[in-house]
């Protein structure tokens, strides 16, 4: 029988590389604390109908790359493919803007899109993210992209990244500008790719995002979206670009960013970093005033910002920043068969006491459990052999220097107190 293995788009993360992923989520954690969000879970499958009024019925990930199915009771189900819709969900549904006029978000978790797998980006991907809700003001849109620059900071990548900013204003300001981008296509839309002709016709701001050459020489005279703001979106956006200069984030205008969902308004934005070649979006987002009412929500403005979290440990890895480091404080060593009952007892009072203690259970040489002990990057080894039982004792041995001394059974927990202190 030929071994199962893993569908394609989908893979293992081993024990090796858990590490990173714990690193990475515990900067996130301890950044967004520190603004005074509170992580939020969502369920792993919502109704379509979800992500089809959300993120737009003619966006690649509603037509073409979810995983849907009708269930038993002729729901159609769909496994998430982003998390914004899923969030906002949440918030309508248990009336989360009841509870306080603001509320700061984040979340972490796996998604879903059946598109070609490529580096940093599989069929079940991973993302991180942060939502607030309940202010229009620029000084939220701020606050949300500095989560993201501290966040880059923390992870060190701060120095290969670049702030992209925009604005595609107003509902009404983005509806005038469609037509204007339109009309100065048309006349040359055949010379534009295929993809481009469809979003011609579904989403044309999505064409400002070509990577095609000869596509962007067309562009280059296009209208801007800055030509149909109102004069409260060229307020709001000159306001967030002043809170950010302020707080010394820098950034570039890039008035061809605009974001691929059909929620977005006003502020968008996105970071690159050179440590990830072509492809070097790394976290991306904008303000989705309309969101929460579209979905059946009270009127709610609404801004936030999701990050692959595959390219963010690219990224990690490309400039060193990722902590390979032991987190095994002590490697418990027995060599007699009687003294396993004490190896127990003494492992088990030296983690309750907070040290990370592993032991061997196959009963091997001493050369043996010290070579593991050494491959393990303990600190210490912990040795009890048939000497040390009679005596009522333990060698303690400092793996790094190589020194050991014998100490009583009794007063081990004290003496690695003292070590590790």
């Amino acid at each position: 029988m030929n071994p199962i293995r893993s569908i394609k788009g989908t893979h293992d993360i081993l024990p090796a590389d858990s590490q990173n992923w714990q690193q990475l989520e515990q900067i996130v954690r301890t950044v967004c604390q520190r603004f005074g969000y509170n992580e939020i879970r969502t369920p792993i499958f919502e109704e379509t109908r979800l992500y089809s009024r959300s993120v737009g019925e003619n966006t690649d990930i509603v037509s073409k790359e979810m995983y849907s199915w009708d269930d038993k009771d002729g729901k159609s189900i769909t496994l998430r493919p982003e998390l914004t819709a899923s969030v906002v969900r949440s918030f309508i549904q248990h009336n989360l803007g009841g509870q306080a006029p603001v509320q700061r978000l984040y979340y972490m978790g796996p998604l879903f899109r059946r598109e070609r797998p490529q580096k940093g980006r599989q069929r079940q991907f991973h993302q991180f993210g942060v939502e607030a809700f309940g202010s229009e003001n620029p000084e939220q849109d701020a606050e949300i992209i500095a989560i993201a620059w501290h966040i880059l900071l923390e992870c060190g990548l701060s120095e290969n990244a670049t702030l992209h900013l925009n604005s595609i204003g107003s509902p009404n300001c983005r509806k005038a500008y469609r037509e204007a981008l339109k009309n100065f296509i048309r006349p040359n839309l055949s010379l534009f790719s295929e993809t481009s002709q469809k979003r011609f016709e579904t989403n044309p701001l999505r064409i400002l995002d070509t990577k095609a050459d000869h596509e962007q020489k067309m562009l280059k005279d296009a209208p801007k979206v800055s030509d149909c703001f109102s004069d409260d979106d060229m307020a709001h956006f000159e306001s967030v670009q002043n809170f950010l200069k302020v707080m010394n984030i820098p950034f570039i205008l890039n008035e061809k960013l605009v974001r691929g969902l059909d929620y977005y308004s006003r502020t968008v934005f996105e970071f690159t970093s050179s440590a990830l070649g072509a492809q070097d979006a790394l976290l991306g987002g904008g303000r989705y005033d309309g969101l929460v009412e579209t979905l059946g929500g009270k009127a709610t403005p609404g801004i936030g910002f999701a990050a692959g979290m595959e390219r963010f440990l690219i990224a990690m890895a490309e400039t060193e920043v990722l902590s390979r480091e032991s987190k095994i404080d002590v490697y418990f060593v027995c060599l007699d068969e009687a003294g396993l009952s004490t190896a127990l007892s003494l492992a088990n009072k030296l983690r309750q006491a907070g040290f990370n203690v592993v032991s061997d259970p196959l009963r091997r040489s001493l050369k043996a459990q010290m070579r593991d002990a050494n491959k393990s990057g303990a600190k210490y080894a912990l040795i009890l052999g048939e000497t040390e039982m009679e005596t009522d004792s333990i060698v303690l041995k400092n793996l790094e220097k190589s020194e050991q001394e014998t100490v009583s059974q009794k007063n081990i927990l004290e003496k690695l107190r003292n070590l590790t202190n």
